[in-house]
């Protein structure tokens, strides 16, 4: 094949590609499944790598108590939504955890307020209301890094 106006080193090239083009279906067929061994051979020592993916540790299941300190107040009267929270896996020592008081408003649960219980798993939250209603209300504690979700059992408490 003549190809006009090119070197003699580009002739060659595009000779040698053209060359390349027209090889049989089975040379093709053959060569791909070099490639594909090739890569397959690769495969474990590429995922040797990197470093295995770990599970995290199963959270804790807790167990939250609660109930008010009074079941009837006024408006805007101040009381306690006292507990405590119960985990075998809890000691003195672990920080302190987040609970929210919430309560159940178009069948959707709202925060009202939010507190830490103490190092024993005790716990005192300060609450107060402006409408006059028998309210549901119940203690949430949030997932953690180390427990699951976990809400106490729905408690009722009257405002007048």
């Amino acid at each position: 094949m003549i190809i006009y106006g090119a070197s003699a080193a580009t002739r060659n090239i595009r000779c040698g590609a053209l060359h390349a083009m027209r090889t049989s279906p089975l040379a093709r067929t053959l060569t791909a499944l070099t490639v594909a061994c090739a890569a397959l051979t690769v495969m474990p020592v590429a995922a040797s790598a990197f470093p295995a993916v770990t599970q995290a540790p199963a959270k804790h299941k807790m167990k939250v108590q609660a109930k008010p300190a009074k079941t009837k107040i006024k408006k805007q009267e101040k009381t306690q939504i006292k507990g405590r929270i119960d985990d075998t896996a809890r000691s003195a020592s672990d920080t302190a955890e987040t609970l929210i008081v919430q309560e159940l408003q178009a069948g959707v649960w709202v925060d009202v307020a939010t507190d830490e219980c103490r190092p024993n798993g005790a716990f005192a939250i300060d609450v107060s209301f402006d409408v006059s209603a028998t309210l549901s209300l119940r203690v949430f504690h949030p997932e953690s890094t180390l427990y699951a979700a976990a809400y106490s059992d729905v408690f009722a408490l009257v405002v007048l």
